[in-house]
């Protein structure tokens, strides 16, 4: 399996794909991250109401609320959204989906006949892919502003480097859900939808229209980015952690399951 799985991470970071996904994502974060700085400047402020721009007070409170911002807390608003399951989710998706539409995969299963080696290996990939990405966008988070010049009360490395495991769990278990999509499906197409909705939410808001119909507890709150919306804060309790935890341990098993009986029952 770690021939395989050294391979792969070759692979990987030769991809075309990965390339792409990496730039875009560091494009985006540095581009929200100014318009935080933008629209949390007092000046910039005043001379946006000067030139006549309808500014109110939740503005200016708004304002005020992000230059009170520790480093992570800013971070967690910046991420917490999902925008890290999402790239996670296409990314994973589009390496994986190569194997298929190359052709690839056909080669790999007649040199190592098991396919749980295969499955084993992308899902391991899949958690250096989502380490990657999650570690490539906190640190960008964090140094952005001191790039266009804000300065952001300071968290602990302790509280960084806890904040980066927490939110990479999840990411993890979001690229296993990529990867049994791909096998699923054999394309990118599903992978990328479901990337898409679920990292927005969508998933978790429609899981909730049955139970209220039938009055049951929501499902939505387990829900991998209700887990990474909710859950994984910049400081954590014992009690979140767990949650994070045992949700990503959850879904990722299931997904990995599920990847396994396809890859078994299934011809390549």
């Amino acid at each position: 399996m770690f021939n395989m799985l050294r391979m792969d991470l070759r692979r990987l970071f030769k991809s075309r794909s990965f390339k792409i996904i990496l730039l875009v994502t560091a494009a985006l974060i540095l581009m929200v991250s100014l318009m935080a700085v933008v629209v949390s400047d007092p000046e910039t402020l005043d001379k946006m109401g000067a030139s006549g721009a309808e500014l109110d007070e939740t503005d200016r409170q708004m304002a005020e609320e992000i230059r009170s911002m520790t480093q992570l807390g800013l971070t967690h608003e910046t991420l917490g959204g999902g925008f890290l399951l999402i790239v996670v989710g296409i990314g994973v998706t589009l390496f994986a989906s190569h194997d298929f539409s190359s052709g690839f995969v056909k080669n790999i299963c007649c040199a190592q006949p098991r396919r749980a080696i295969y499955v084993l290996s992308k899902v391991l990939t899949a958690g250096v892919y989502s380490g990657i990405l999650t570690i490539l966008g906190i640190t960008l988070v964090l140094l952005a502003p001191h790039l266009y010049g804000m300065h952001l009360l300071p968290s602990t490395i302790f509280d960084i480097l806890q904040y980066t495991f927490w939110m990479w769990l999840p990411n993890w278990a979001f690229g296993v859900m990529a990867l049994f999509m791909v096998l699923l499906v054999r394309s990118s197409t599903l992978g990328i939808l479901m990337s898409l909705a679920s990292g927005l939410g969508l998933t978790a808001a429609v899981s909730q229209v049955l139970p209220y119909l039938l009055r049951l507890p929501y499902p939505s709150p387990y829900f991998l980015s209700s887990v990474v919306r909710s859950q994984c804060l910049p400081q954590p309790y014992p009690s979140q952690m767990w949650t994070v935890f045992l949700c990503s341990a959850g879904w990722a098993l299931a997904y990995l399951a599920g990847s396994l009986l396809i890859m078994e029952k299934r011809d390549i």
